[in-house]
């Protein structure tokens, strides 16, 4: 019998509560399909809120502080074994459409980057480069969010194939002339958005592999809806900001945290203590200056239109999927590398806050008459469990190194859980920003490098994560004892290359 192909379709920097399914004032009707015809979990976890390190946690199979990429503006050096290997191996076609991420935006001689400038934009080197690249045999690449100025690689070229000449104009300076003055509505023609484009060669690979009878392992990657928060019309309009429900923060819940998370509510915070090298700390600056209230109504509106306009596209490759009679014969994964806060907890986007908003992650599996159908599971699950349970639901045996764990007799709900527990890592600077989230079925510790802070909160009970219990006195017992889970936690993930082949 011929193995199963996989289709993996992620977003950026999602929020776990922006499906149409679950949340009525978003629509997302191809989303709301694949959790009509699979199972969505709904304790799935990032194991880095950032995007290189959990999107090289997803090839790997291995968590940040073990495949090296520990933070942005890293890489995930060549010689890290990746799943892609393990596909090609076993005659599978590979490939990834749109976002990598797995190299910084620059390059030294050390570590140089084809995710940076200047060969990010020489179009020429574009035209005859399509890998390989970390294990996939065919790449089509773009690095830019929106309007970035990082435009280039087959993206750029797949404007100009389209007759776009002037792709300049809906991009910044340097490379582009766009105003920086314009907010929300994304000048751009819709045919000629990045979705568009990945939707397009996902589907023309999917025909390829059909017309050729190869089993594939294909990642189609999204951008949106990662800031800036640009979208074309009509979906800048699509929604009311005044009829969205606005999450705000909770007068007094910072009180009782790490200091950090203080300083966001104040207009001019200092944060050099944290501050230690010349790169830029994700969030920790100012998160209440950021926008007016009219601003942070508007951007959730334009954050949706981004959701609803990607979901478009993604319905264009399931479809695709029907229309070539591979449906039935390829397991469908939707998630995103990570969450995003719109306003909880007065917060803004992301960094070293590990709230829900931020860890938590849509994540939804189709598998028709392996995959139980219209189910919500509660097992939790883990982006670093996704390449070990893809090889075994494909027959292939499963890298001893690989620290992931195998999810595929949960995904066929013949059992109720693989795991129970996952780990988040959030290391920003080598030292001042380096913490770690324990969580389990009910309760979630966060543990800070050389500091006596942290995070205790019961989800049960505080779902919203609004108290802290790590001083309460009458919580020590419990923090204990989450303590020493974490450490086991932390043991139970090392990495074995190989296994014990004898005495001695």
């Amino acid at each position: 019998m011929k193995k199963p192909n996989i289709l993996l379709i992620t977003s950026d920097q999602q929020h776990w509560n922006t499906l149409g399914a679950f949340n009525s004032e978003i629509k997302t009707p191809n989303l709301d399909r694949l959790v009509k015809e699979g199972t969505t979990f709904t304790r799935s976890y990032c194991p880095n809120p950032t995007c290189t390190p959990t999107r090289a946690s997803i090839i790997t199979g291995m968590y940040p502080s073990q495949h090296g990429a520990w933070t942005l503006g890293t890489k995930l050096l060549e010689n890290m074994h990746t799943v892609g290997e393990d596909f090609r191996e076993a005659g599978y076609n590979s490939a990834l459409v749109g976002k990598a991420h797995f190299q910084p935006l620059a390059a030294t001689e050390q570590y140089p980057s084809l995710e940076a400038y200047p060969i990010l934009q020489d179009l020429d080197f574009w035209k005859k480069n399509h890998g390989p690249f970390y294990g996939f045999d065919h790449v089509e690449l773009a690095r830019n969010h929106t309007n970035e100025a990082h435009v280039g690689q087959h993206y750029a070229l797949w404007m100009e194939e389209k007759g776009c000449m002037n792709w300049r104009d809906y991009f910044l300076p340097p490379t582009g002339t766009m105003d920086r003055s314009i907010l929300h509505k994304w000048p751009i023609p819709e045919q000629y958005h990045y979705n568009t484009w990945i939707a397009e060669r996902t589907n023309a690979l999917l025909e390829q592999y059909k017309e050729e009878d190869q089993s594939f392992f294909l990642w189609s990657s999204f951008f949106d809806p990662h800031p800036d928060y640009l979208v074309p019309e009509p979906w800048d309009t699509m929604y009311d900001p005044d009829q969205l429900t606005i999450p705000e923060v909770t007068p007094g819940e910072h009180d009782h945290n790490p200091p950090h998370f203080q300083l966001t509510q104040l207009e001019n915070p200092d944060f050099q203590p944290w501050q230690e090298g010349d790169y830029a700390v994700h969030g920790y600056h100012s998160h209440s200056a950021l926008y007016s209230e009219q601003d942070r109504k508007q951007l959730v509106a334009t954050y949706y239109g981004m959701i609803s306009l990607m979901d478009k596209y993604i319905g264009n490759i399931l479809d695709k999927l029907d229309e070539l009679g591979l449906a039935d014969h390829t397991i469908v994964v939707f998630t995103t590398d990570h969450g995003h806060f719109y306003g909880q907890h007065g917060l803004q986007a992301k960094g070293g806050f590990h709230y829900e908003d931020l860890i938590k992650i849509p994540f939804m599996v189709r598998y028709p008459g392996q995959v139980p159908a219209g189910v919500t599971s509660p097992a939790i699950q883990s982006l670093v469990d996704l390449a070990p349970t893809f090889l075994s639901l494909c027959g292939i045996k499963i890298p001893h190194h690989m620290t992931g764990v195998d999810q595929s007799q949960v995904w066929r709900g013949q059992q109720s859980q693989a795991r129970d527990h996952a780990i988040c890592e959030f290391r920003h600077t080598p030292t001042t920003i380096h913490q770690k989230t324990y969580v389990d079925e009910r309760y979630k510790i966060t543990v800070y490098y050389n500091q006596t802070y942290g995070e205790v909160f019961d989800l049960q009970e505080d779902p919203g994560e609004i108290r802290n219990l790590w001083n309460l006195p009458e919580y020590q017992t419990l923090k204990s004892e989450l303590l020493l889970k974490y450490a086991w936690a932390e043991l139970g993930k090392e990495s074995m290359a190989m296994p014990r082949v004898w005495h001695a």
